[in-house]
Parts: C-alpha cells; structure tokens; sequence
C-alpha cells in the first residue's frame, strides 16, 4: 500500500509537470501578434522568434536532459529545469520593461533569450514527464494511457493560459510585449510553488543505465525509434502550425476583430483538451498505433477540405471570451473551420508517437528520452517553413507543409512503428 501511495505521488507532480510546460510554451503564440504588431511592424518569419527560441533549445537540450536524469535522476533533475524557467521567464519580463520605441531589435533580442532559457526548462521538464509517466503505467497501452491523461492536464493548461491573456489583453493587436507581464508573474509563481512542492515529494526513480553519447547510436539503431524520432520533428508542424497559422491569417483578413480572433483560435486547444480525455479514457483499451492511424488519415483530410473550401462560404464557429467567460459566435470560413478541428487530431499524437518510439528500448530509454526531446526543436524548423511559405505563396499554401507532417506521422504508424528488435 505505501508503494502504491509512493507511486501515485509520483503520478500527480508528474502531471502537474505536463501542465506547466503548457502554460509556459502557449504564451509564445499570442505574444507572436504582439510582436507581430509593433511599431514598424514584422514580417511573420520575424514575429515567430518566442517559438524559435523556445524550440531551438531543445536541439542543444535534449541529449544533456538525458544525462541529467542518468547521473541525477528525475527529480533532481525537475528541480534543475524549474530553476532554469524561472531564469528565463525573469528575462522576458526584463523584455519588456525596455522602452521598444528606442531600440526594438535589443528589446527582441533580450525577449528572444528569455524564450530560448525558457525552451531549455521546457526540454528537461519533458524528458522528466513523458518517460516517467510511461514506466509508472507500465508502458504498453497503460502507459499510453497514463501519458494520454497527463495530455488532459496539458491542455487544460494551454486553455488556461488563453483565457488569462485574453482576459489581460483584449485587442493584442495594440499590445505591448510589457502587458503581458502578468502572465509572466504568474508563470514565475507556479515554477516556485511546483519547485517547493517537488522538493518535498517523494519519488521512486527507475533504474536507468549510465548515459553517454557513444549510447546514442545503441537507441538510433532501432528503426522504429529513429523513424519515431522524425515524426515527433514532424507532428510539431502540425500542433503548433495550424492554431498559429490560422490566428496570423486572420489577423490579416482584418474581417474579424482581433480580439474575437484569439477567442476562436483558442477553440483549437479546447478541442486538444476534449481528444486527450477521450484519448485519456479509451487508451488502455485502443493501441497508440490505431490512434495514430486514424487521427493522421483525419488530419490530412480536414486540412485538405479546408484548402480547397470555397472562401466565400462561411459558417458560425464558436469561440469564448476568456475575460467575461461567455461564448461567443463569429462568421468565419468553412475552411478555417476545418482547419481547427485538426486540433481533435493532434491531441493524442504525441503521447502515441512517444509511446511506441519507447517500446523495447530497455536500457537505451534515458538516451533515446533525450534524443527524443531534441527532435522537438521541429518546431522551430516547421514555424519558419510555415511561416516562409506563407509570405511568399499565401497563408493557405502554407497548409500543404501541415499535409506532409501528416502523412509522414500516417506512414510511421502503419509502417516504420513496427519493433523490429528489443533490448533486455
């Protein structure tokens, strides 16, 4: 009974983990409109540089997450990351509390490292979560189940996060990068309450075999793993590209109000948060590989429908005025609409992708965590795709880069999951 209590300690902070590293990485889209719109204003490639901060970081932190955990285990680690966050979030707010009218680009620059020191907390948190919350269920559907329902609270967090920034900033069009800094206060704030409840929380660390990067080619040389790994660079085009790209295109219509328009994109992270907890109830029962199957398939077809969806039919989609906590409705195009439904698909690819990546890899777990983790810098990579093709062809065309991810993260799970060989 005490270890069952032990273990379910652990759960608990794990999941409160997953829940911050939500919070924290949703703030980089809204406070991309409000780069977006400063004085001179920016090119969409320019006014993603919070995501490439923040995701770049974990190309350099990945493989070091790793060893951390190794030589310190996970909550030694936890407690590192949490000190790195609190780091990088101080930095951002030093952001903006320069005068931008002066010098804009020294305020970017500064804004940009706090988002890089904030990715880098990012990185180790996830290689802390997602492989404890797979050994504590016990890996296989359990464990996918468990990471399904730490995607519950993940969600839960970014929808948090939208209703905060919505009820901070109504039009962010206006913004400054210092409006934000409430936020920021309260990201701070839960990185010292979960810092001092973690230190007094007791938890079981798995056993893991010493990393070093000579081990790297161990985990790489599981095909499922290293095929695995692409498709979590991949499926990052796709969580974050479509709810940001859908907010920038209709920033730039200029039809509907910039307000109404980050109520209806925050739909997209409801809509995460409602697959992740049929994802949740349903994944000890449904493998990672039929779940992957289906919502990769749904995904190329909605985003396929909206492409090709006539601009001039519209529909009434709802959204929610975070501030006043009442629903609204707006007109918008039945292409967009079928665009933020993709956000039902994308709820359970990540706890899917990772759990069938993980499968076998015995005691190259820890490296390929961290391995893992450093594909995760995709999204920084797919953001500026993105973002380029949409200065140069259209918002729309920029869609096409959504349907390659798909179907890639389609063939990993009819094709390249499949464990061809296991490690004790």
């Amino acid at each position: 009974m005490a270890q069952q209590k032990k273990q379910w300690g652990a759960i608990v902070v794990m999941i409160a983990l997953f829940s911050m590293i939500a919070f924290v990485t949703n703030l980089c889209t809204p406070m991309a409109t409000i780069i977006k719109n400063q004085p001179g204003g920016v090119s969409n490639v320019l006014a993603q540089i919070g995501n490439y901060g923040n995701f770049i970081a974990y190309l350099l932190m990945g493989i070091p997450s790793g060893m951390l955990i190794a030589k310190y285990g996970y909550k030694k680690t936890a407690l590192i990351g949490l000190i790195v966050g609190i780091i990088g979030i101080g930095i951002q707010w030093i952001s903006g509390q320069m005068d931008a009218a002066a010098n804009l680009g020294l305020v970017f620059g500064v804004y940009l490292v706090g988002a890089f020191i904030s990715g880098l907390c990012m990185c180790i948190l996830n290689c802390v979560v997602n492989p404890m919350l797979n050994l504590l269920g016990g890996g296989g559907n359990k464990g996918n189940q468990l990471i399904q329902i730490g995607g519950v609270f993940n969600s839960s967090a970014a929808v948090a996060c939208y209703i905060l920034m919505g009820a901070l900033i109504a039009d962010m069009t206006k913004a400054k990068i210092a409006d934000a800094t409430p936020a920021l206060m309260i990201a701070l704030a839960i990185f010292v309450i979960a810092f001092i409840v973690i230190m007094f929380t007791k938890i079981e660390e798995p056993e893991q075999a010493p990393v070093r990067v000579d081990l790297i080619k161990g985990a790489m040389s599981h095909r499922h793993f290293a095929l695995g790994a692409l498709a979590i660079f991949l499926y990052m085009g796709i969580e974050v590209g479509v709810p940001n790209t859908v907010q920038q295109s209709l920033n730039a219509d200029g039809n509907i109000p910039p307000a109404t328009v980050g109520m209806i994109v925050a739909v997209y992270w409801f809509m995460m948060l409602i697959g992740r907890f049929v994802g949740a109830s349903i994944g000890d029962k449904v493998s990672s590989r039929t779940m992957i199957t289906t919502v990769s398939s749904a995904t190329i077809l909605l985003v396929l429908f909206g492409i090709f969806a006539p601009a001039d039919v519209t529909v009434n989609f709802p959204g929610v005025d975070w501030g006043a906590l009442t629903i609204i409705w707006q007109e918008i195009p039945l292409g967009i609409f079928a665009f933020l439904l993709v956000g039902l698909c994308t709820s359970v690819m990540w706890g899917s992708i990772f759990n069938m990546a993980v499968e076998g890899l015995g005691k190259y777990t820890a490296i390929a965590s961290g391995i893992f983790m450093t594909m995760v810098f995709g999204c920084a990579v797919m953001m500026f795709i993105e973002a380029a093709v949409a200065d140069m062809f259209g918002f729309t065309a920029s869609f096409w880069v959504v349907i390659f991810c798909a179907a890639y993260i389609l063939f990993y799970a009819l094709v390249g999951s499949k464990v061809t060989k296991r490690e004790e």
